[in-house]
């Protein structure tokens, strides 16, 4: 169905007129979903400005409906991509033959009982184990490889609760990465075996001995925010194996709140948020917050 934008407003605006009897949640839905699109394009964002003499199509039900429950959060799927976030304490993907399960094990079994054995996962990029957070999946090889080609386009937002607090407000670490007989990341030399780095900082809150940061990735190392972030004498709360204070919880507080990527099939410019984890900011199990 198609529907004509009388003057310029934004997309919820129009659906809105056009149904007249939905609720704005109601229309904030279906934009989410994907259900319209805009020049041709899926878009999801219910903020986009739309002017007379765009093409706004409104398509019933993109994405089919799911049968079963996904293991963990998933904040977006469609036949070529899935969003979801994982959980701190679980590996991406798991070791081959060594057996146990991995986050990328259980959402690819949800894929494939839900498509009934139609669709597969495949994956773009990981987070440390102890890492919580957004994580974006393909849903076939030519797509996998597409956005990894294009990965220079994706942003990265992390929280990280750290010990000390950094000298500037803002902040970039710059290194060349390697990694060590221990598996452990360090800075060192340029080399055949290391690898350049790029992390960006900045403080959102300090208080007494800890400060809360967001931290954006230019490159995607291994340990790459844990080893700047200890180097710069801030560990990560909860990061042992990267110096911090063994007496806190062992949880590393560190989160991917913040996805922007370009869609592999769309070339839609698409945004995910994820909240910061339920005691997050808990030190002990006996104490409040680190403030």
């Amino acid at each position: 169905m198609m529907i004509q934008v009388p003057e310029t407003m934004t997309l919820s605006e129009l659906l809105l007129l056009e149904f007249r009897e939905a609720s704005k949640s109601t229309v904030k839905k279906i934009i989410s979903r994907g259900n319209v699109k805009v020049n041709g394009k899926m878009n999801t964002n219910p903020a986009t400005k739309v002017n007379p003499g765009d093409t706004i199509e409104y398509v019933k039900q993109v994405f089919r409906r799911n049968k079963i429950k996904p293991p963990y959060p998933v904040i977006f799927e469609d036949n070529s991509i899935l969003v979801a976030e994982k959980p701190a304490g679980l590996l991406t993907v798991g070791d081959r033959g060594l057996g146990g399960t991995s986050f990328y094990k259980e959402l690819l079994e949800y894929v494939k009982e839900n498509s009934e054995g139609k669709e597969r996962l495949y994956v773009v990029h990981r987070l440390d184990r102890e890492v919580s957070g957004l994580l974006v999946f393909t849903k076939t090889e030519e797509l996998q490889e597409k956005l990894k080609n294009d990965w220079k386009n994706t942003r990265k937002l992390y929280y990280a609760l750290v010990e000390g607090s950094p000298p500037e407000d803002n902040g970039t670490i710059r290194s060349w990465l390697v990694q060590g007989n221990n598996q452990k990341m360090f800075s060192g030399r340029i080399s055949e075996t290391s690898k350049l780095a790029v992390t960006h900082y900045k403080v959102m809150d300090r208080t007494e001995g800890f400060a809360l940061l967001e931290v954006e990735l230019e490159t995607g190392r291994k340990n790459q925010i844990r080893v700047h972030l200890s180097e710069m004498d801030c560990p990560v709360v909860g990061d042992r194996k990267y110096g911090a204070d063994d007496r806190f919880e062992r949880r590393i507080r560190l989160h991917a709140y913040y996805l922007a990527i370009i869609h592999p099939g769309t070339g839609e410019k698409l945004e995910f948020k994820s909240k910061m984890p339920k005691g997050f900011l808990v030190l002990k199990q006996e104490d409040e917050k680190y403030k």
